[in-house]
């Protein structure tokens, strides 16, 4: 390679060996299966390019290789860390921050656009056709690069409803599991593992976000062992095995006794160990950032799974509650004891307006901390408390108090008292008129309360939907998204699509739609999809001009937008002869075709029905031509 020869050939061959690591994942699945799949895709088939270039001996200039080739290597390098991280660790870690993953995705995608860019692959003598190749890659990055990817709506309503609801329908929990693959118990035992070592090296009060994903994991776990509890042939082996000692699974080993673990906790593994004045963990000898024990109930689950098929007794505990060690010392069954949270009832009952905003602070972290601080608050007389605060004059305050109330609304029982509590006219009113902060987290409650059927019925009739979708339009970007969920859930309820419809949603979501790097085209295919049932919402979509869009959906998005795209094409052509020129002219009837081909099952069935419809009207028009 001229007078660079060795250093040359060396970053070619590090750039081939980069894109065969890559081409490693090309099989990746779950969440990030089908964005990963593509990236994987388009980087392999630039390996041909690189190894021609070594083939050729080509030369490179100092300024090519610092510039071009070098991103290049440093965008494949990237990648590949990137595939690392998401093919290993927690799958729900990952999911609950699937923003900044994407993001991920995006910007790896800029970088290697960016290095072809500066490639001059039309100055080297490599084949015609690894030219044509790459530079018809290089205009799929190019696109690639002007859309940002979107959320999968449906996943994210399952993962809201499995959050928010105590005990949610198998059907939800059995399609996360699967979207997960989280559904067997192994695939659970290292996510459980996963969990645990993520949160040993967590630098802070792991807390918050732990009881998020380990509330979640428990539901996963709950939902496998009753599907694996059905009755099978299995059950006489089953039988026979209790009469064998099985081997205790190294991870369901107390780090410190070496038995079967009878509490299961998160940072250290007993109590006695901390007290003995220990400041280390147990299985790993690093030092504990703090003190505290949190029970790692998803462990305890898949504990109890393992004692089932093997015939074995679960240990029983000595004391009915795990003690929560305070950072001024001392420990209780609970960090939430009650007449703690009556005195800050107190404050908000009769304090003074910094008292009330402390109070309701309190309360807020409390209720988000986890299931038996939702409980013991709501038991206290918390919840009119709260929503007498929706209405106080201090912005602060208030975002505290509907906070509170979304956190406290996880639980089941606490939707119907906060509901009887007169909520829902005052938590519309917060919609409107409260900070952007108190906005959004109005707009997740009412989501939340909207999971109880007659709640919709309710929500809708106290103006909700006009203060949603003002949101809609008006807020951040996570904003939005709480509006759309939001109004995507109330709209299942009929009465809600027509107080949509009249609210003007058509036009904000026509523009969402056509926003491709707005990050919001999945809520807004899915709520028209809603609304196209509806006669009302089929004839204001109709005159929005989504034709265009909806058929480039079709060639262009993923597999659930296109679905939803051509269910709502589908339902405004039905009958309307103009609507289905329109679709015609702009290409319909090639993506179409090539619907009926790749599609979902639904996808294939609206896809040919439409194109059946349409190649009639061609030859309609045809027979007419003189």
């Amino acid at each position: 390679m001229g007078s660079t020869n060795g250093s040359d050939e060396e970053l070619m061959s590090r750039l081939v060996d980069s894109v065969k690591q890559i081409s490693k994942f090309s099989n990746s699945k779950g969440f990030f299966g089908r964005i990963q799949g593509d990236l994987v895709r388009r980087i392999t088939l630039l390996s041909p390019f690189f190894e021609e270039l070594i083939d050729i001996n080509a030369e490179l200039n100092e300024e090519q290789q610092l510039t071009g080739f070098e991103v290049m290597r440093i965008a494949l390098d990237s990648s590949l860390e990137l595939f690392r991280s998401v093919n290993g660790g927690s799958k729900l870690l990952q999911i609950v921050h699937r923003g900044p993953v994407m993001q991920k995705f995006h910007d790896v995608t800029v970088e290697i656009e960016a290095a072809l860019t500066q490639i001059p692959y039309d100055h080297f003598q490599v084949s015609e056709e690894v030219i044509e190749q790459v530079k018809l890659l290089h205009s799929q990055f190019k696109r690639a690069t002007e859309r940002q990817e979107d959320y999968d709506l449906q996943l994210s309503h399952d993962l809201a409803v499995a959050e928010s609801v105590v005990d949610p329908d198998p059907e939800t929990l059995k399609r996360l599991s699967q979207e997960l693959q989280l559904s067997t118990i192994d695939e659970l035992k290292k996510e459980s593992h996963a969990i645990h070592e993520y949160f040993l090296s967590y630098e802070g009060d792991p807390d918050d976000c732990f009881q998020r994903m380990s509330s979640l994991l428990k539901k996963l776990v709950d939902c496998a062992s009753t599907e694996s509890s059905e009755p099978d042939a299995s059950t006489g082996s089953k039988v026979i095995s209790r009469h064998r000692s099985p081997v205790i699974p190294e991870y369901f080993r107390c780090p410190i006794s070496l038995e079967l673990m009878k509490d299961p906790v998160i940072v250290s593994t007993g109590q006695k160990w901390l007290d003995a004045g220990h400041k280390t963990c147990p299985k790993s000898q690093e030092t504990l950032l703090h003190s505290g024990l949190t029970p790692n109930y998803v462990l305890k689950s898949l504990i109890a799974l393992w004692c089932e098929s093997n015939g074995i007794e679960l240990p029983q505990n000595q004391g009915s509650s795990y003690r929560t060690t305070r950072p001024g010392g001392g420990s209780s069954s609970s960090d939430c004891d009650r007449a703690f949270v009556l005195a800050l009832l107190e404050k908000l009952a009769n304090g003074s307006t910094e008292q009330q905003r402390a109070a309701a602070g309190e309360l807020r972290l409390l209720a988000k901390r986890n299931a038996d601080n939702r409980v013991c608050i709501a038991e206290a007389g918390a919840i009119p408390l709260l929503v007498e605060l929706l209405s106080s004059p201090d912005p602060r305050t208030q975002e505290h108090s509907v906070t509170a109330l979304l956190n406290l609304s996880i639980n089941e029982g606490n939707k119907g008292a906060i509901v009887d509590a007169g909520a829902i006219t005052d938590i519309v009113e917060v919609l409107k008129n409260g900070s952007m902060e108190a906005r959004e987290n109005a707009a997740a409650t009412l989501f939340s309360l909207s999971v109880v059927d007659e709640n919709k019925v309710a929500i809708g009739a106290a103006g909700a939907i006009q203060a949603l979708i003002s949101l809609l339009e008006e807020g951040t970007r996570r904003g939005k998204k709480d509006a759309a969920t939001a109004i995507f859930n109330l709209c299942i309820y009929q009465g809600n699509k027509s107080r949509a419809i009249k609210g003007g949603i058509v036009d904000p979501l026509t523009r969402l739609l056509k926003d491709a790097g707005g990050g919001m085209v999945d809520e807004a295919l899915a709520i028209l999809a809603i609304l196209s049932t509806n006669q009302e919402g089929k004839a204001a979509i109709g005159e929005a001009d989504t034709i265009p869009v909806l058929v480039e959906i079709i060639r262009t998005g993923s597999p659930r937008n296109r679905e939803n795209a051509a269910a709502i094409l589908w339902y405004l052509c039905i009958g309307n002869m103009e609507r289905l020129n329109v679709a015609r002219e702009v290409g319909a009837d090639v993506a179409l075709k090539e619907l009926t081909e790749n599609g979902t099952d639904r996808a294939k069935r609206k896809a040919a029905s439409l194109l059946e419809i349409i190649q009639q009207l061609e030859g309609v028009v045809i027979s007419t031509v003189p």
